[in-house]
């Protein structure tokens, strides 16, 4: 089909594939060289090859085309003499599908380790698929040396068959298949001989069937005595049956030997692993006493490794687990996402243990397991340097304490860490202790003070200003609060081994028993210090440092300067200040965040007499749901403060600080939800770390009864503690790198346990390690670019090729990611989570707006754009969103926004290990992220849009001659009916939106913009809803109907309308339509305009500045809040104040809805032989007052019917639509052409061209006198000036079988068409004239299934475009010639 010309002028090249790791095979280097191997992975159709030592990506070669590899096989070539040679030389053997091919490896160890792949053969197509492969020795070791031969290759078929190929004569020698004839799910070999070769396949009946090949009984009499190799043309080979073992309850995935061929060990669908001893005798059924059984994991078993004692598994769970050979489980990693670890290996030498999974992650880890013997113990790392400690020890008065504790017994109340040698231990007795850790792991106790024997200490907090080095003297704050709410500050000098009290504060802060909390805050000193009470009041205290140093300071030393009272009235849990930004930030024990005003007078040095009592400047409320807050920090940038707050509810919440003109405002940004974490205490920050959200390295925080601290850039664990739970005392001190130093100590049964992992060589490997970016783990249903903008260069050079790419990717896990592609590299640097859909919804669909199209309010013609930013900068502002929507009816907003990145000397090591700016040719690399913005999901007591018209239909007329009272009794009533006629519908909602688009309008003289989004949901109806920015209020707009069946794409065009004038034309208004494409084939065309100026006109008539922000954390699961009410905006009365009912703020979520302020009439579908206008005049107003009512509201919604259907233009659903305006001869004055593509099940591509003209002068009699008969014309009209447009389909074209399977995405510029279907093809069409498609190239690319495409065009003759479905992958497009933009 496509093109073919005497030069190939385009170019199709395909990028890195980003998806699941199918192999993973080492190449080990001999001990004199390297002590670690070098990694190759299997991802797509490529190989990536990997330093271990580094941890860096050394090459990623292409071996197949549209085939994933499925499997790799190594062997050495020149190991003798290899600890003097600097190039190492090995064979390998890559298959996938039913394709083998041979490659010779060189790894090069120079100044940096090099690999080169050199392909030596390809083998024949087998006609099953190839399960696995090894090699065999030939016994001519001579011929083969300095050469690329390595003896024989066996492999194993799905057929369950052997074959053997020698690579000396590249040919096919011995064919042999099992007497069991089935097909296979998995088979591995062993042996290195022909004569040891035996065979383990899993066959469809989940038995395991094992066999050998051995000689046909007389062959071996007739042999050549004298020859030295195996003469397979006069030898004759057969399977010999050895045993069948049976047992398991599912498909088996994964076979392996043990290094002896004495026990096997599988892994199959049933969940379980199991050990077989296989005996050298035949026999036909295993003894099951044989089998060991390991039950542990929760899912499918895919992938098991052994070595010696030790059995390796990994699962969909994503876990992979250790067990021993008597079955016990010895360790348990979980650290992959999505579908699971699809393959581990396991390195016996160094005991690093490879994880890979669907969710494009290697992960590197080293085991601290005895390998040798049977035993199960945990193993101490001999190394000094890497030693961990563990060591117990009990307060000293506890010793002399004999039998249980009772009421009188000293027991610890509170522990701090001041630095891995000094903890701080308080008592409920009244004692302070110091203790030291020495290297011997003893503890030696000091007795800092005692305040009284009948107080309890009952809150402590440490503020140490020295570093933590031995041989510097400590210089340590310990401030106390007791049980008669007097607060003790401390001054502690000295080394650990002998530390002295050397100042010390004392005074009265609460009444008795209403002291809970004191904090100390980094940023203002040890000199300023709070206190917090049960009812939310927090005070700030100065200590005075003029003090002399043997005098103790009583209340004249101390002075409360002030005094911050909660508007919540709940106990302050954590707080972080700032003289900077002047403003203090607590979380309470409810999960809000409130903000107090920081005076920077409180740094002078004067003296400060009475009390200032302030209240909140603002607040969040339910930042954490209702979960205690647990820590707040506040980090600082050049352009924006920024404040992360965790919670007992697993989440980190980011908020940013913003001063406005006239108020100051918390701004929810975005969230994490550490999944792995219950609670969440602190955070750990890389202090030179740029402000972002992927900037916070660590979390420390609890799961159940286990410590853990977890690295949220490779999305690993670090280290976990089974301790009993955050309810114990408990502290940890983290060293610049965590995974190297920590420390943690808590308290059980008058016991502290006290683990140190402290490495001071600075140049230690670090684990476990990531290798290759995380990605999704499941499959991805829409991608989106985002564009960046990019100054030409004075050269006009393609610059942009070289930038990186940004694409947004939403997935069926309900998670959104933002990725970026280093096209210099052909890699991908960085994959960032956005945020996930509520409740882990999938994403179906992401639109990305980023065009605002100005509107008039009142009708009159529009200033210049240049006006309007002189007049004023802040109206030119505008935001651009990116949408997402998926099941359960979920809309999700996210604000763009943009940072300036300085060179790389000046980025964190965060930056760097991902490669944020390694390779842009700027002086300054731009940052793109998106924040938060808002989440609209119904409640699950709503019914579905569809039978919520009816009901609205029916109630128009009484919805507005009702009072108060009979309006509630009214909506119970209909609740009530609407309930019962769906009983279903309010316990749960299935249904999904499978389709959005949207775009932003705005007033020319307004601040308020409005995102107009329309969705398509699986119960066929189509929804116009709004979104007022930045207020986030939802609002209902209209109903598009009727929709015969669900619609699975949706496209826009935007018209501008111009209006005539001396020097030009001047932008008047727009023309808004909307093209659908549903399941039945048909592609309709709805009329959006004299919705949009309605509500725009509705929404102006409002007091905008008596909006409120209804931005809400958006619902997790944990630690949110419960039910909530849908709102919506109606037309009621005048008998209720819109004023009281318009600030009113109530539930999670705010949802609105606008009502009449559409026609009488609706649009509807125009009949050609009559050519009659449709009235589209709003009208039909009773009232102008706007109130919130509950969701069940009795007004009626607004429908929008069709201008156009075409039906049948799919023979099946129309999977996919994309349009383009194109500029062209055709296109004259007020005219506008546009292609729209689409493609379908059927496996067909069309392309439909109509345009767009205003009529301004011809009466319509004359137009429609002037066409031809057989066009189709649409004549329709708006209230501005009796203003009429025409829309005409021109022509169509169709290609019947455009791929080879069904269409799942098209996009196109108007020029070039590029389309990918379930055929794993992407195809370049040109549009010719007449809109006619011509194929002109094609690329198999390697996303197994895809779902979506979408393109940018770096300039007229470049383009990127990006495919996604179980993975995601970029393929450049060029053309030399010039194609001439029309």
């Amino acid at each position: 089909m496509a093109v073919e010309e005497e030069q190939t002028e385009w170019h199709l090249h395909s990028g890195q594939y980003l998806g699941e790791i199918s192999a993973l095979c080492f190449l080990h280097l001999p001990p004199q060289i390297s002590s670690l191997p070098i990694l190759l992975a299997g991802s797509g159709s490529e190989v990536l090859a990997y330093n271990l030592e580094s941890g860096n990506t050394i090459e990623s070669f292409r071996v197949f085309e549209g085939i994933r590899v499925h499997g790799i096989s190594s062997i050495s070539l020149n190991f003798s003499g290899a600890s003097s040679c600097t190039k190492l030389d090995f064979v390998l053997v890559v298959f996938g599908e039913k394709r083998v091919k041979l490659y010779r490896v060189s790894v090069e160890m120079v100044a940096e380790v090099c690999v080169d792949l050199v392909p030596l053969c390809s083998l024949p197509r087998f006609n099953h698929w190839v399960l696995d492969a090894c090699f065999l020795k030939s016994r001519d070791s001579s011929s083969s040396a300095g050469s690329d031969s390595c003896g024989y290759i066996a492999i194993g078929c799905s057929d369950n068959s052997v074959h053997v190929w020698d690579t000396c004569e590249s040919r096919m020698i011995l064919e042999v298949k099992s007497p069991e004839s089935c097909l296979l799910y998995s088979m591995r070999l062993w042996g290195d001989a022909i004569e040891t070769l035996r065979v383990a396949s899993g066959t469809i009946f989940n038995e395991i069937i094992v066999w050998e090949v051995v000689p046909s009984e007389g062959t071996l009499k007739d042999c050549d005595e004298k020859s030295n190799d195996i003469q397979f043309d006069h030898l004759k080979y057969e399977a010999m049956h050895i045993s069948r073992l049976v047992g398991h309850e599912g498909s088996i995935f994964r076979i392996t030997w043990s290094s002896d061929g004495s026990k096997l060990v599988s892994v199959s669908d049933d969940r379980s692993a199991r050990i077989w001893r296989i005996n050298a005798k035949r026999s036909e059924a295993d003894k099951p006493e044989d089998v060991i059984v390991l039950f542990g994991h929760n899912a499918r078993v895919w992938d098991c490794c052994i070595y010696n004692s030790l059995i390796i598994t990994a699962g969909e769970d994503c876990t992979c687990r250790a067990w021993g050979l008597d079955g016990k489980q010895l360790e348990m990693i979980k650290e992959h996402i999505g579908r699971g670890v699809w393959r581990c290996l396991y390195d016996p030498m160094s005991s690093l243990l490879i994880t890979a999974g669907f969710d494009s992650s290697i992960k590197v880890h080293q085991l601290n397991i005895y390998l040798s013997g049977t035993s199960n113990d945990p193993a101490e790392i001999t190394s000094s340097s890497m030693k961990r400690e563990f060591f117990t020890s009990c307060i000293p008065k506890s010793l002399d304490h004999n039998g249980l504790m009772d009421s009188k017994s000293e027991y610890v109340r509170c522990l701090r860490f001041s630095s891995e040698f000094t903890l701080y231990v308080a008592t409920n007795r009244g004692y302070l202790y110091h203790a030291t850790l020495s290297d011997a792991m003893d503890v030696k106790w000091t007795k800092v003070i005692h305040i009284n024997e009948e107080v309890p200490i009952v809150c402590m907090d440490l503020f140490s200003s020295s570093p933590s080095v031995v041989s510097c003297e400590a210089d340590d704050w310990v401030a106390l609060g007791d049980g008669q709410g007097r607060m003790t500050v401390l001054r502690v000098l000295g080394s650990s081994n002998a530390p002295k009290l050397h100042l010390s504060f004392n005074w009265s802060a609460e009444a008795e028993r209403q002291l809970l909390g004191t904090f100390w805050c980094k940023s203002l000193g040890f000199r300023y210090i709070f206190t917090a009470d049960p009812r939310g009041v927090l005070k700030l205290w100065r200590l005075n440092d003029r003090v002399p140093d043997s005098q103790n300071g009583e209340n004249c030393n101390v002075s409360l300067i002030a005094k911050y009272v909660s508007c919540f009235g709940l106990r302050i849990m954590c707080l972080d200040a700032s003289f900077e930004e002047e403003i203090v930030v607590c979380g309470d024990v409810r999960g809000n965040l409130i903000l107090f005003p920081l005076s920077k007078d409180l740094s002078l040095d004067n003296p400060i007499t009475t009390e200032v009592k302030i209240i909140p400047t603002c607040y969040f409320k339910g930042a954490h749901g209702i979960s205690t807050v647990t820590s707040v920090v506040i980090r600082l940038d050049s352009c924006q403060t920024e404040i992360h707050s965790t919670g007992a509810d697993g989440c980190i919440c980011h908020m940013e600080y913003v001063k406005l003109k006239d108020q100051k405002l918390l701004e929810f940004i975005g969230m994490k939800q550490v999944r792995e974490l219950t609670s969440v205490q602190s955070l750990f920050y890389d202090q030179n770390s740029f402000l972002d959200l992927t900037s916070h390295l660590y979390a420390i925080g609890f799961a159940s009864t286990d410590f853990i601290i977890w690295n949220l850039i490779t999305e690993s664990k670090v280290l976990q503690i089974q301790c009993g739970g955050w309810r114990r005392p408990y502290s940890h001190y983290l060293g610049d790198v965590p995974e190297l130093k920590n420390c943690f100590a808590y308290v059980k049964d008058e016991i502290i346990y006290i683990h140190r992992y402290w490495v001071s060589d600075g140049g230690k490997k670090i684990f476990p390690q990531n290798l290759h970016v995380q990605f999704h783990g499941r499959e991805l249903h829409s991608l989106r670019f985002i564009p960046e903008d990019v100054e030409p260069k004075a050269d006009n050079k393609h610059d942009i090729l070289s930038r990186s790419s940004w694409i947004v990717t939403g997935c069926e896990d309900g998670t959104v990611r933002l990725t970026r592609y280093n096209p210099s590299t052909n890699n991908w640097s960085a994959s960032n989570l956005l945020g996930e859909h509520v409740g882990g919804s999938a994403v179906r669909s992401i639109c990305y707006i980023s065009k605002v199209h100005l509107i008039s309010s009142d009708g009159t013609i529009m200033p210049d754009v240049k006006d309007i930013q002189e007049s004023d900068p802040d109206l030119t502002e505008n935001p651009v969103l990116l949408i997402s929507a998926g099941a359960k009816r979920v809309l999700t907003s996210w604000l763009q926004k943009y940072r300036k990145l300085e060179k790389m000397e000046g980025t964190s090591a965060c930056l760097r290990q991902n490669e944020e700016v390694r390779n842009e040719p700027s002086r300054l690399a731009s940052s793109i992220s998106f924040k938060w913005l808002s989440t609209d999901m119904p409640t699950k007591r709503s019914s579905s849009h569809r039978n919520s018209y009816n009901i609205r239909e029916d109630e128009a007329k009484s919805s507005y001659s009702i009072n108060p009272d009979a309006e509630s009794n009214l909506l119970q009533e209909k609740e009530e009916l609407s309930l019962k006629s769906c009983p279903v519908e309010k316990y749960e909602d299935d249904w999904r939106y499978l389709a959005v688009t949207g775009f932003l309008v705005k007033h020319f003289n307004s601040r308020i913009t409005v995102c107009f989004i329309i969705v398509a949901c699986s119960d066929a109806t189509l929804s116009l809803r709004a979104l007022i920015l930045p207020n986030r209020l939802w609002f209902d707009v209209a109903s598009l109907v009727p929709v015969g069946s669900p619609v699975l794409t949706l496209q826009h065009v935007v018209v501008p309308k111009f209006h005539p004038n001396g020097a030009g034309q001047t932008l008047f208004g727009n023309v808004y339509i909307v093209i659908s494409g549903a399941t039945d084939g048909s592609i309709a065309f709805w009329d959006l305009t004299g919705n949009i100026e309605a509500f725009m006109k509705r929404l102006s008539s409002l007091h905008q500045e008596m909006f409120i922000d209804f931005q809400k954390r958006p619902r997790t699961g944990r630690g949110s809040q419960g039910g909530r009410w849908r709102r919506s905006l109606s037309t009621v009365t005048q008998g209720q104040s819109s004023k009281d009912l318009i600030n009113k703020k109530d539930g999670d979520n705010t949802i609105l809805s606008i009502q009449d302020q559409v026609p009488c009439k609706g649009s509807s579908k125009v009949d050609i032989s009559e050519a009659d206008t449709v009235c589209s005049e709003p009208g039909c107003c009773a009232s102008s007052e706007l109130v919130l009512t509950s969701g069940n509201s009795s007004s009626k919604m607004s429908e929008i019917r069709p201008i156009h259907v075409l039906t049948n233009v799919h023979q099946s659903g129309v999977n996919c639509l994309h349009v383009a305006a194109v500029n062209s001869a055709e296109c004259v004055n007020n005219c506008f052409l546009y292609h729209v593509i689409s493609g379908g099940d059927d496996q067909a591509l069309q392309c439909l061209t109509f345009d767009l003209s205003f009529l301004s002068e011809s009466p319509i009699s004359e137009i429609m006198e002037s066409e031809s008969e057989s066009m189709k014309r649409f004549i329709l009209h708006s209230e501005d000036c009796n203003r009429k447009y025409m829309i005409r389909f021109l022509r169509s074209h169709k290609i019947a079988s455009a791929h080879s399977s069904a269409i799942k995405g098209v996009w196109t510029d108007g020029i070039w068409v590029f389309s990918t279907g379930l055929d794993q093809r992407i195809r370049c069409w040109k549009l010719e004239a007449q809109g006619k498609l011509v194929e002109y190239t094609y690329l198999i690319i390697t996303v197994p299934e895809p779902e979506a495409i979408d393109a940018r065009a770096c300039d007229k003759n470049h383009y990127q475009i990006a495919v996604a479905g179980r993975g995601m992958q970029v393929v450049v497009f060029s053309t030399s010639f010039d194609t001439g933009r029309r």
